[in-house]
């Protein structure tokens, strides 16, 4: 080495040794001071209650979003492909509100009411440009199971044939009397009368649960539901869906199933009734599904290609009441059509008062479910297409696409994603092509709905089930998603199974609560893990994840990645204790143990086995006398709660009744103020509740004397 550079040596060790390492040390912000719930109170009262044309303007043009974008609306720009979109899905409406009807046992001119007034009604207050809002076919099973429940529980008769729409049995006196106030002039509530009411009446509850978690500002509720949980809803929902169309195929008339395994009851159903099939539905159900399985496929393939999807559904649709209306299927083979689809609209009647109560739970989760749907949809494109939307804003238009129709017998309406697709790639730019959708569905109610009276109902369910092609393809994509990620695999599969096989709504609660539970098992089996310092510079990782990192034996550091709380505390303890090697609470007692050994020993004046036992005593620090203080890197500890300051201040104790030392490092702000809340104090320490990097915390611990239980050595 040459001279200078020896000399530039030497002179830099002796400033080191004269400028001792120097621990980073910040000083805390100033925190406002707190404010008690009063002066709170009043502020916020203050900010949300003052008027001034400013805030009245903003609140209306909030609340009213079409008030704000329309009057900005590029007509040369936009107007065609609103126009040609909202063509596309009005057409693509018409039958489906038709065939959902049948799932959500309804009457087909339901289905278009409810399909009009969802299109025009969030065209109004929705803030995505691009979701198109109207009939789902998972809130249309769930509406269907209510309604066939309260059927029952009011005395109608399952629809077996089609005199059974006319038939009333069994309903009690008051809620008759209620029937007959609320049914225009004052007419008997026949068994399609109270299935559109008990409709009606869920679909304004659940309108009134939205209504109010906007108000509420709850709208980010959404994030609990997560994707995978809610693919899996779908699919085993789908699953169900598929099950209760398969009668309609076979042109079997046999009751819908209620309560739990109705996927088992009704293929039990299915299989003991089979003999029962009538021929010109099967052959019917057959040859629709012929022609829209391949050309919806086309479709899909294609999609880049073609300018609009093709409508093959009202081909079909159109097709069939032809062949049926002139082959006489209703008539001459007693195949199920249907019915009389009268034109125009029909007063507005009240929802049923007194069902409420039993339809409240009900209404509840159809409620999440369509909110959940809506607005995962609205951000997705949102997203895709550069804007951003309101979920309280969205919360408030679904409530109001469920409330206000609620009163035209509508039924539960959300975004639905095939039209959404549809919608999207036949140039949407605004909502205006939802008002263009909702004019379709206007001239079909006006005009042309009574000329459906000979569309066969096998023909709906074939639409219902070629529709179910999306959901059931999951099934493929589980071995991609097990992959990837196997707890959201197993949310998944535990979600589908429970609303497939056992019930749809509790399907929905039990992935939401294994959801949870998966969340609380990760904080709970985090572990702790030594960490190792790169050569080069000061950055610490995982020795079990890296090579050629270095530990210090004199300050080995850990580290733990979770909240310490009242649910893992105990775990975070047992973890650290195996990760370290030492149990200090066992080696106290061993020590407590031989400590009584030796005076029992000396008692009897046995000095040679006092010797022998004495050496055991101390056996990890003899082991590894370097080992006197271990730096806890809490980095990833998010919070602590006044259990987790506990179990620190323990561990910290237990580790100092056996001579090691516990250094806290890298805690958040967060952290730091509970640890000081709670008492958590290092004493002989810089920073009371640890050190800022992981460097100051080891050069400290290694710094330290070594002890030996009570004593220093």
């Amino acid at each position: 080495m040459p001279a200078e550079e020896r000399h530039h040596h030497h002179h830099a060790a002796a400033a080191e040794e004269s400028h001792p390492h120097r621990p980073l040390v910040l000083e805390r912000a100033d925190k406002p001071p707190p404010q008690n719930f009063k002066t709170l109170l009043c502020k916020h009262a203050k900010s949300h209650c003052s008027c001034t044309p400013q805030k009245v303007r903003s609140k209306i043009l909030g609340f009213i979003p079409i008030l704000r974008w329309l009057p900005r609306y590029q007509l040369r720009d936009w107007i065609l492909g609103d126009l040609m979109s909202g063509l596309i899905v009005g057409i693509l409406l018409v039958p489906q509100s038709i065939a959902y009807s049948l799932l959500a046992s309804q009457d087909p001119i339901y289905g278009l009411y409810t399909s009009f007034f969802a299109s025009f009604i969030y065209a109004i207050l929705g803030t995505s440009r691009h979701t198109s809002v109207g009939i789902f076919a998972v809130l249309c099973l769930l509406m269907g199971q209510v309604v066939e429940r309260e059927l029952a529980l009011a005395g109608y008769p399952p629809e077996l044939s089609s005199s059974s729409s006319s038939s009333r049995v069994n309903t009690s006196s008051d809620l008759f009397s209620e029937l007959i106030a609320n049914s225009s002039a004052g007419a008997v509530c026949d068994r399609s009368c109270y299935a559109i009411t008990v409709g009606a009446t869920v679909t304004f509850t659940a309108g009134v649960y939205q209504v109010l978690m906007g108000i509420f500002q709850v709208g980010f509720v959404s994030v609990y539901l997560s994707d995978s949980l809610l693919s899996g809803f779908a699919t085993g929902a789908s699953l169900t869906i598929l099950t209760s169309q398969i009668k309609y195929l076979l042109g079997l008339r046999i009751p819908r199933a209620q309560g739990w395994f109705t996927l088992f009851k009704t293929w039990a159903a299915i299989f003991s009734h089979l003999g029962q099939t009538n021929i010109c539905d099967l052959v019917t159900s057959l040859v629709c599904l012929a022609v829209l399985i391949p050309t919806k496929e086309i479709n899909d393939r294609f999609k880049s290609k073609l300018k609009a999807p093709i409508p093959f559904e009202l081909f079909v649709v159109i097709i069939a009441t032809v062949a049926s209306h002139f082959g006489h299927f209703n008539t001459e083979y007693d195949s199920g059509v249907a019915g009389t689809i009268p034109t125009g609209f029909m007063p507005p009647q009240l929802p049923l008062w007194s069902l409420i109560p039993n339809i409240a739970v009900d209404a509840f989760s159809i409620a999440i479910v369509g909110f959940a749907i809506t607005v995962s949809l609205s951000e997705m494109f949102a997203k895709k297409h550069g804007y951003t939307v309101d979920a309280n804003q969205e919360m408030y238009a679904i409530g109001f696409c469920n409330i206000l129709p609620a009163f035209f017998r509508c039924f539960t309406t959300s975004a639905a994603l095939t039209k959404t697709l549809v919608k999207e790639s036949t140039g949407c730019q605004t909502q205006v092509s939802g008002l263009v959708s909702a004019l379709v569905l206007l001239l079909v109610l006006l005009v042309i709905a009574p000329l459906f009276y000979s569309l066969q109902k096998c023909v709906l369910a074939v639409i219902i089930v070629v529709n179910l092609r999306g959901a059931l393809r999951k099934f493929l994509d589980i071995p991609q998603l097990w992959r990837v990620n196997r707890i959201d695999a197993g949310i998944w599969l535990v979600t589908m199974t429970t609303s497939a096989l056992v019930n749809t709504e509790l399907g929905l609660l039990v992935g939401v609560l294994v959801s949870a539970f998966c969340v609380l098992a990760r904080t709970q089996r985090t572990p702790v893990q030594q960490l190792g310092r790169a050569s080069d510079r000061e950055h610490y990782e995982v020795c079990a994840n890296y090579l050629d990192l270095q530990t210090h034996n004199g300050a080995p550091v850990f580290r733990y990645t979770s909240p310490i709380y009242y649910a893992n505390q105990s775990l975070f303890k047992k973890s650290l204790y195996k990760s370290v090697g030492l149990d200090p609470v066992r080696e106290k007692a061993a020590r407590l143990k031989e400590s009584k050994k030796k005076l029992a020993a000396e008692a009897k004046g046995s000095r040679k086995d006092d010797k022998e036992k004495a050496a055991t005593v101390n056996l990890m620090m003899e082991a590894n006398p370097k080992a006197s203080c271990l730096v806890l890197d809490c980095s990833g500890v998010q919070f602590v709660d006044t259990a987790g300051v506990n179990a620190l201040k323990e561990v910290r104790k237990d580790y100092a009744e056996v001579g090691v030392s516990v250094v806290l490092a890298q805690c958040n702000a967060n952290v730091r103020d509970a640890l000081e809340r709670g008492g958590f104090s290092a004493g002989n320490q810089p920073n009371d509740t640890g050190f800022f990097t992981i460097d100051d915390a080891v050069d400290f611990a290694q710094n330290l004397p070594v002890s030996n239980g009570n004593h220093e050595v």
